[in-house]
C-alpha cells in the first residue's frame, strides 16, 4: 500500500508517494529499524505485524477474501483483517485503523497471543512476521474496501477449521498457521 502526503504551495496541491514501511523487529518483538515493506518482504525479514479476528453473537467468525490484485494470497480467504503496525502506534490502534480501512468499521479489540512465523510464496516473497492477534466483538455488515478485500462472510469457528482441513489451498498460510496452533487462543465460545 502507498501512502499520500499532500500540502498546498502557492496556491498548487502537491502529492508524494511513499512507501509503506514496516517495523524490523528481532525474536522478543525490540524494534531494531524501519524498512519498505516490499524490501522487508523480498529479503525475509522479521518484522511486526497484527491479525484481526471478529466474531458475532453466533461466536460466527468474520472472514475476508483478499482482493485477487494483491503481491501475495490474492483470492484467498483469511481472518477479518490484518496488516502491519506504523512506527509509533500500538498493536490495538494500528488494529482498529486497518479494520476501519479494510472492513469500513471500528469496534474494541482485545489482544490474545503473538507468535513469530515465516512463509514463502511463489513470486519470490516471504512473509516473516512478529505476529500479534486480536479478538474483537461485531454484529453488522461491513462496507468493505474493493481495493483490499474482494467478499466477505460470518461462517462458524467449527466449519472454518473442517473447510481448512479440507480446502487449506483456499486459505493464507498465516491463517492456516493460527488454525492449526492457536486455535484455543481464538475460540471465544469456550
Amino acid at each position: 500500500m502507498k501512502t499520500f502526503t499532500i500540502f498546498k504551495s502557492i496556491g498548487v496541491n502537491f502529492v508524494f508517494m511513499r512507501e509503506e514501511q514496516v517495523i524490523l523487529v528481532d525474536e522478543n518483538d525490540n524494534k531494531i529499524g524501519l524498512m519498505a515493506k516490499m524490501e522487508a518482504h523480498e529479503k525475509a525479514l522479521l518484522h511486526r505485524a497484527f491479525s484481526v479476528f471478529i466474531f458475532n453473537d453466533n461466536n460466527e467468525l468474520m472472514l475476508q477474501q483478499r482482493a485477487l490484485h494483491k503481491y501475495h494470497s490474492p483470492g484467498l480467504w483469511t481472518n477479518t483483517c490484518c496488516s502491519h503496525q506504523r512506527d509509533g502506534e500500538s498493536n490495538l490502534e494500528a488494529g482498529k485503523r486497518r479494520l476501519q480501512e479494510e472492513m469500513g468499521f471500528v469496534t474494541d479489540l482485545n489482544e490474545s497471543i503473538s507468535f513469530i512465523y515465516k512463509a514463502p510464496f511463489d513470486n519470490g516473497l516471504t512473509e516473516h512476521e512478529y505476529d500479534h492477534i486480536m479478538i474483537g466483538h461485531y454484529n453488522g455488515k461491513p462496507l468493505i474496501n474493493k481495493n483490499e478485500v474482494a467478499d466477505w462472510k460470518w461462517m462458524p469457528l467449527e466449519s472454518v477449521k473442517s473447510d481448512l482441513q479440507s480446502n487449506p489451498e483456499h486459505y493464507t498460510a498465516w491463517f492456516r498457521i493460527i488454525f492449526d496452533k492457536f486455535y484455543e487462543s481464538i475460540n471465544v465460545s469456550k
